[in-house]
């Protein structure tokens, strides 16, 4: 869900994620399962997202009863042409451009890559507050 999946982009996902969080610090949850549970679900809505855009991505915007304007799909690949590659690392926090990615070239092309790049930037707090309590088990925060 925090990936915005197309059907869902209204949920709450940062707040979802910080709940888990919280409920892993206050439970026995292990954070080492939850961060694997994290990872799956941003690859696997990421992923699923992808392949809407590119199934269903042109008839969506052409669907007449479906509000998207064509000149916004032209803006975000003008986006794209200017800044390349890190359209998709903004995109991460623009969730509708991520249903429409899949029609630009270099994400055609590095999918892959893409998607364990914005995944691990996306993972990096929480590794981060993780290593820092390690440290220092016992500083509050």
């Amino acid at each position: 869900m925090e990936t915005g999946l197309v059907f869902t982009p209204f949920l709450p996902g940062d707040s979802l994620l910080f709940a888990a969080g919280a409920f892993a610090a206050l439970s026995s949850l292990n954070i080492l399962v939850l961060w694997i549970v994290l990872l799956l679900a941003a690859l696997i809505g990421n992923t699923s997202n992808y392949w809407i855009g590119y199934f269903f991505g042109k008839k969506i915007v052409a669907h007449p009863k479906i509000p998207i304007d064509e000149e916004h799909i032209k803006e975000t690949k003008k986006f794209f042409d200017k800044y390349g590659g890190k359209t998709i690392i903004m995109a991460r926090f623009m969730p509708f451009v991520r249903t429409f990615a899949r029609n630009i070239e270099f994400v055609k092309k590095n999918f892959s890559l893409v998607i364990f790049g914005v995944i691990i930037i996306s993972l990096l707090p929480i590794i981060f507050e993780y290593v820092k309590h390690r440290l220092h088990p016992n500083r509050q925060s």
